[in-house]
Formats: structure tokens, sequence, C-alpha cells
């Protein structure tokens, strides 16, 4: 019976200028015949700064691996404010394969009832919002939100996983972006065309014009679907990191310069393949470019 690991998302993460590094070895991961992921983990030392932080910085060190994962939206919609859940699934990439970094298990609209702006999962449709955004008096009524009130189980959430993870990988963290929350708060749920709010930003652009940014000092790590005929465009956005996508590793690096951080793409589909053909291809991306 064929055996298969199950399909993640593997990003390493590059930097400017860093030449190739020696191979270092991964954990052990074996998949049984029913697909089960098991793994032996090598010991890994605790670092004073975390590699991806490093990485990011500019700082000179060895290529740096990532792994994400979809765990679905549909199922119970309130799983992400459960904290031992939240811990759980956070955990579980990052103990079978210690990747760099561990990726806090969220949804982009957790904030939104924190903001006064109801929504709901409908199963097969996705986000829908109750009551959308269209008007400048309907976005004076959200409210300020302040996370130890709305949400403090992802604080909580949070500082579990970096005691678990003991400062040896980077815990990440993901929001919505400006534009794709908005979206979904005046269209009412996903849009193909995005016309409505389009013609608020057209007809009303104090409304753009009033959204501000509040912690300057994150690290920001782009990733845009379907980007890749706009990639020279993105680090005009003032982010950090441009997340590559399908764009070929060489070829981004290319497009993009050397004065930005770069995250690069291995096909999740590799995850069926032995370990050896994982590893060999995450090393190949890593010195692609």
């Amino acid at each position: 019976m064929a055996t298969a690991c199950p399909p993640l998302s593997l990003q390493p993460a590059y930097l400017p200028g860093r030449s190739a590094r020696a191979r270092r070895p991964l954990p052990a991961v074996r998949c049984s015949a029913v697909g089960e992921v098991m793994a032996e983990t090598p010991a890994v030392g605790t670092v004073e700064e975390p590699l991806l932080v490093s990485a990011i910085e500019g700082e000179e060190g060895r290529e740096t691996a990532g792994l994400a994962y979809e765990a679905g939206r549909e199922v119970n919609e309130g799983r992400s404010e459960l904290v031992d859940l939240v811990v759980e699934i956070s955990l579980q990439p990052w103990k079978v394969f210690t990747p760099d970094g561990a990726i806090l298990f969220s949804d982009i609209l957790t904030l939104l009832p924190g903001m006064n702006i109801p929504f709901d999962i409908v199963k097969g449709k996705g986000p829908v919002i109750f009551d959308p955004l269209r008007t400048a008096a309907a976005v004076n009524e959200v409210r300020e939100f302040v996370p130890e009130e709305w949400v403090p189980y992802v604080g909580q959430a949070l500082n579990i996983l970096r005691e678990e993870i003991n400062n040896e990988a980077t815990v990440l963290s993901f929001v919505g972006a400006p534009f794709t929350l908005a979206s979904y708060c005046v269209e009412g749920g996903s849009s193909k065309n995005f016309s409505k709010i389009k013609k608020m930003a057209l007809s009303e652009p104090e409304i753009v014009d009033s959204v501000k940014e509040t912690h300057p000092e994150l690290p920001l790590v782009l990733y845009a679907s379907g980007s890749g005929g706009l990639l020279e465009r993105l680090p005009l956005t003032g982010v950090d990191v441009v997340s590559l996508g399908t764009v070929d590793m060489a070829e981004g690096r290319k497009r993009l310069g050397s004065n930005i951080a770069v995250q690069g793409n291995v096909d999740p589909g590799v995850l069926f393949g032995s370990k050896e053909f994982i590893s060999n291809r995450i090393f190949d991306t890593a010195e692609s470019w």
C-alpha cells in the first residue's frame, strides 16, 4: 500500500545577498500506510534569537525553512477561540517536522466580533458579514479593537506556544491585509470584482485615508495569491519579506533585487515523497537563487 504524508506547504525563507550554506540534517520523518505522520526528532539547541527573525533582519546564518498547513474553518467556527486546541494544532507540524517557525492556528476574521462586526462561517460559502459596512456612518460605528478584552485567547495561546517551543523556532502569526479585511466587511463576504468596496473608496476617500498603521515594529511577510505578474510592485507596499507564491526562486530573486528578503516555495506535493526526496527539494530551492 502506498504511503503518503499530508499535503502541507513548505516555505523556505531566504535573505538578500546570502550564499548557500551546508545542508543540515532534517528530522527523520516516516509515514504509516494510513497516512499518519510520525517523526524521530533530533535535539535542537535553544538559540538567543529564532533564526527566522534573524533572517528577516538580514543577519548572516543558514537558510531557514517553515511549514504551513490549512486546518479548515468550516467544521467548528469556534475552535480558534479554544486555547488548548489552538496550541495543539499549532504545535502538530512543528513537533513532526521541527521547521524554523511555528504558525499560530487562527483565522483572519478572528478580530471582527471585537470590532462590533458580527459574522458567521457558512459551509460551502465561507464568511458572511451580517451587517456590511457601506457608509462612513457605518464605519464610524466600528468599535476600537482591544485585543486583551475581545481576543484574550490569542495572547494566551501565543504565550503557551513560546513556552513550549522555548525559543527553538520563531512563533509566527498571520493577519488579513487591510484591503482583505475591508473587502469582507464592505462586500459582506467573498467577492470576485470588489465593486462595493471600490465604490466606497472612490466616493468616500476619507474612509481609506483614515486607516493607520499601529504596529510598525512588526516584520511583515506579504503573500499575494497569483501575483507573479506584479512581483516587482510588492516591495513598494513597505513589507519586510515578499513571498513568491509559484514564481521560481531564482527568477523571483532576479526580479526583486537584493534589497528585500524573499520567502521561497516548495510544492506541497513533495510531502508525498520520501524523506530524502523532501530534503533534497528543500535544499535545491534554498540553493537555486
